[in-house]
């Protein structure tokens, strides 16, 4: 009989040995930690591609890695893999791919003509980067101390930001870099000058870097309904959009980036509407 085939006998009484147990993360698990470590690496590459004058690239990067950034977190919590090491670890990753990595590219991209001047802008947005990072880090951890009805009336709350969001702030400081690509590709002199200007790219940093670190209320789109009526809409809006983005990526962020900044007025309203609203609810429901 082979030694495949020969059974094993077990004594009377006696239970057969266990199969020793793997201990340790189930890859499941480690999954979200995984994409965010790709993530990280794909950001930091757009610093080493800014440095070979791969400008475009940098740009792509700094995007590929803001596209991981918005599946990391959601693909966790589909897996049931949320823990505090994984969220520690997204907003180190979170710096270096929307804090660091933007600034950099600027820096090289016109700044460094400004010499240590040019530095200013560059530092200023890091270091609002991270203040912003932090902020929301500390929003996390503080448990609520209001009571039962103040939590219901502020419940909308949470389908907001406080300031612009990482990933959207990286995206809207790229903007000279957008309008300067664009300006090589069908050579627009003038277009390419503004977008080589290092006061342009000096108040787009700065401004930015303002929006990151304020207290505006901005949309999160996390639960964001569309009426029925609009959904036809926006569906062909993407399409036009995507459209737009394959045939001209360069003019797409651009505008991107600006129906961003033009958003930003009507969620401070939608904002200031709900929370107008729970409050009054609130009051009827004390009296």
């Amino acid at each position: 009989m082979s030694e495949s085939g020969r059974r094993r006998f077990v004594l009377p009484g006696r239970r057969p040995p266990r199969r020793p147990r793997l201990r340790g993360l189930s890859f499941n698990r480690m999954l979200p930690n995984l994409l965010t470590l790709v993530g990280l690496c794909v950001g930091f590459s757009g610093i080493r591609f800014a440095l070979d004058g791969r400008f475009g690239a940098a740009v792509i990067a700094i995007a590929v890695a803001g596209a991981i950034d918005g599946l990391d977190g959601r693909l966790a919590r589909l897996l049931k893999a949320t823990s505090r090491f994984g969220a520690e670890f997204d907003s180190l990753s979170d710096f270096l791919c929307f804090g660091v990595a933007p600034s950099l590219v600027l820096y090289l991209w016109s700044l460094d003509q400004w010499g240590a001047f040019g530095y200013l802008p560059a530092l200023m947005f890091t270091a609002s980067m991270a203040l912003r990072l932090a902020r929301f880090n500390a929003a996390i951890d503080e448990l609520p101390h209001a009571d039962d009805g103040h939590l219901k009336a502020s419940r909308f709350a949470q389908n907001f930001f406080t300031g612009v969001p990482a990933p959207a702030g990286a995206a809207l400081s790229l903007l000279p870099i957008y309008l300067g690509l664009e300006s090589a590709e069908h050579n627009v002199v003038w277009l390419a000058d503004l977008a080589r200007a290092p006061a342009l790219s000096a108040v787009v940093l700065v401004g930015t870097a303002l929006l990151c670190v304020s207290t505006l209320p901005v949309w999160s789109f996390k639960n964001f309904k569309v009426p029925p009526e609009l959904v036809l809409v926006l569906l062909l809006g993407v399409v036009v959009f995507a459209a737009i983005l394959l045939a001209d990526p360069w003019l797409g962020l651009a505008l991107l980036a600006a129906a961003y900044l033009a958003m930003l007025p009507f969620s401070r309203r939608s904002f200031k509407r709900l929370q107008a609203e729970a409050e009054a609810r609130l009051d009827t429901e004390v009296e």
